[in-house]
């Protein structure tokens, strides 16, 4: 993993600009809305619905544009910011910026390579990726193909513990660095795209690959799944949702792994504070990309809230709603650690594969270290509230 300061923006942008030269343009759209456009018109419906869509009127994916938009950059001049430092470093693993793939199931829909592609990119670039409970590809798969690269996992807590268990030892097994808990998702919300289509990717038996390769859920099965995809798929869907789940169950990951363990889809300074109080090693700011609640408050309007609950006792991350270089300032700024991408990589993977998801990256990593140098910032720790308008 890189170690040492690389100038992201000036790079990425020359090279761009050379190629223009000879009248190429890049490959894919540098603009979130062109690249959402795009995918669009080459995504299937289903694919398309399933990435994009969010939870019933679609305000709570409103409300976290709309977060971003009430927060102004107010940059210093003069500051000699020539050279950039965006290393960092998250549970003791070096990433060459605070900024990590967050984990989207069911990827198969966007490319046929799905996680193992995402895998590459990520290595290649020297950054971090959470694996999905519910990847298309089984973790030690996906984490071969990430080899030497950070890595973490995103565990759904179902109504099985004896699962989760075997998930989190897989993971560790496998060289997974931490493990991110969703807390947000113990029942599917309410998603009219893929109600109108009439289309849940699980019963046709994608984004599964994690149960179906794990021997405590195999041996929950009358018959092995490959000899009846359909009933297997019925079962994943029983024993998925357990929305019963509480802060006395998910304590007992703490005998099952020695791995920092993050709560993630916390929006709430008491809830914060609770976490703390239990002992978790960080805490993810996220409302699932708008997916799960239904006119629910943009998640960059939790962060400040919560960054303040935790008072510096533990690393507080960020993702949902991020779609440029801007974004990923306004959330470090607020006092995020680092934050997760989402629908733009899985936009990248869909139109280009491995290639498209490190385009994409390469865009974020850009504009980031320019938005930095454009407000006198030379290290991650100059990015603080004092650049910010009205914070």
């Amino acid at each position: 993993m890189p170690d040492t300061p690389r100038l992201f923006g000036p790079e990425i942008q020359a090279a761009i600009y050379l190629r223009g030269l000879s009248g190429a343009k890049p490959d894919l759209p540098t603009s979130f809305a062109e690249l959402e456009t795009r995918a669009k018109a080459e995504l299937t419906h289903e694919a398309f619905a399933y990435i994009a869509g969010g939870a019933g009127l679609e305000t709570t994916m409103d409300a976290n544009r709309a977060a971003f938009l009430r927060f102004e950059l107010s940059p210093h001049m003069l500051a000699g910011a020539g050279v950039r430092d965006l290393t960092a470093k998250i549970f003791g693993v070096s990433a060459g910026a605070p900024i990590m793939t967050s984990p989207i199931g069911v990827l198969e829909m966007a490319h046929p390579e799905g996680d193992l592609a995402v895998a590459r990119a990520m290595r290649a670039l020297g950054l971090p990726m959470i694996i999905s409970s519910q990847a298309s590809f089984p973790m030690e798969q996906i984490a071969k193909e990430n080899g030497e690269g950070a890595r973490f996992f995103q565990l759904y807590w179902g109504k099985s513990d004896a699962l989760a268990e075997s998930f989190v030892k897989r993971a560790e097994a496998c060289g997974c660095k931490a493990i991110f808990i969703t807390l947000d998702t113990t029942i599917l919300g309410w998603r009219p795209r893929d109600l109108d289509l009439g289309h849940l990717p699980f019963l046709r038996s994608k984004g599964i690959a994690q149960y179906t390769s794990d021997p405590v859920f195999r041996a929950m099965l009358p018959a092995p799944p490959e000899e009846n995809a359909l009933a297997v798929a019925a079962y994943f869907t029983q024993i998925f949702s357990d929305p019963s789940l509480d802060w006395a169950r998910i304590a007992k990951i703490r005998s099952w792994t020695k791995l920092p363990v993050v709560l993630k889809g916390i929006m709430r300074g008491d809830d914060a504070a609770k976490a703390v109080s239990e002992g978790y090693d960080a805490i993810m700011v996220s409302n699932h990309g708008g997916r799960q609640v239904d006119g629910g408050a943009g998640a960059l309007a939790a962060l400040g809230p919560v960054v303040a609950a935790v008072a510096g006792k533990v690393p507080v991350f960020f993702d949902s709603g991020i779609r440029c270089g801007a974004d990923i300032f306004k959330a470090l700024a607020l006092g995020a650690s680092a934050v997760g991408i989402g629908r733009p990589y899985v936009y990248g993977l869909g139109l280009g594969g491995e290639a498209g998801v490190k385009a994409v990256l390469e865009c974020l990593l850009a504009e980031i270290d320019l938005t930095m140098a454009l407000c006198g910032c030379r290290t991650l720790g100059d990015v603080g509230p004092g650049l910010l308008a009205n914070s």
